[in-house]
């Protein structure tokens, strides 16, 4: 792998494991765009970017190289060989060297952990649409302006909003989540500066504390923003999605899916989810019991 600065942007060839769209797409952010095939435009860390990828080649516009090396390449987990990590995890599970070969560009994002957590609490019984919509409506009303886009809103711009202004961008019950969370980041209960201190069950015990947050939501948080790659998420759809293709249908509660995953794959259980997550979604395993059968023969 290798970049380039070139005008307005940084350009990076020979890039493996890496499909925008998979990354994009597989459920572990909300402010995107899709604008054409392999073409994205994103939010994120206070900045507007867009993404063109052709097959190994991918522009990142508007950039200059001290921004991709201080802000993308760690976004985007530029540093970590996932060609190992699939290795490592499909050996001798056939269903899970389908689903990395099904998408093997996914990459794991280290978002800002401030932003996904309000964005995950918002993100509960919700669908995507819906969550884009409020997260956007957030943006626009206590975010700074980016130019064509408005920055997720800073804890100082939104640290005054009542729940009744939270409900009027139709968060529903959600509004009074979003206020405790801000409130606990406020005065310092919930403090996410000092993540690196704690181990992860410390961590999300913290993150747990805060009105509305469950295993689930803090799951996702130590993931995908704030490196915690042993942590393997579970919603309904994922709790199904494993009883599908390792239980035979066996209904099992999360903790058994939990103590399975940490044994099959321990440290990479963040990156099995997010693959399985991507394939099941996009082939709706878990939906028809027959589809077991064949598409284990892709």
């Amino acid at each position: 792998m290798e970049y380039y600065e070139k005008e307005n942007s940084v350009v990076l060839k020979n890039v493996k494991n890496f499909n925008i769209e998979e990354i994009l797409e597989c459920g572990q952010c909300f402010r995107f765009e899709k604008i054409d095939d392999l073409k994205y435009k994103i939010v994120a860390y206070g900045k507007v970017l867009y993404i063109t990828q052709i097959e190994d080649s991918v522009e990142f516009t508007p950039c200059n190289k001290e921004e991709f090396e201080n802000i993308w390449y760690d976004y985007f987990d530029l540093d970590t060989d996932y060609n190992n990590i699939i290795e490592k995890i499909s050996k001798n599970d056939p269903i899970m060297k389908s689903a990395t070969e099904y998408a093997d560009g996914i990459r794991l994002l280290n978002q800002e952990p401030y932003e996904c957590l309000l964005s995950f609490i918002i993100s509960q019984n919700n669908n995507i649409p819906r969550i884009k919509k409020i997260i956007r409506a957030m943006a626009e009303t206590y975010g700074k302006f980016l130019g064509d886009e408005y920055a997720f809103p800073k804890l100082d711009e939104i640290e005054n909003a009542t729940v009744e202004d939270l409900m009027e961008l139709r968060m529903g019950f959600r509004a009074k989540y979003i206020f405790d969370c801000i409130s606990k980041l406020k005065n310092g209960e919930v403090d996410l500066s000092k993540a690196d201190t704690l181990n992860t069950d410390d961590l999300r015990k913290e993150l747990i504390s805060i009105k509305g947050v469950g295993q689930k939501v803090a799951d996702c948080v130590l993931l995908f923003s704030l490196k915690r790659r042993e942590t393997f998420p579970t919603d309904v759809w994922i709790k199904r999605v494993m009883e599908h293709l390792y239980f035979n249908d066996e209904e099992k509660d999360i903790k058994e899916i939990h103590a399975y995953a940490q044994e099959k794959w321990g440290k990479y259980c963040g990156y099995a989810q997010q693959y399985l997550f991507y394939y099941a979604r996009s082939l709706k395993i878990g939906t028809d019991k027959e589809k077991k059968k064949w598409l284990l023969l892709l």
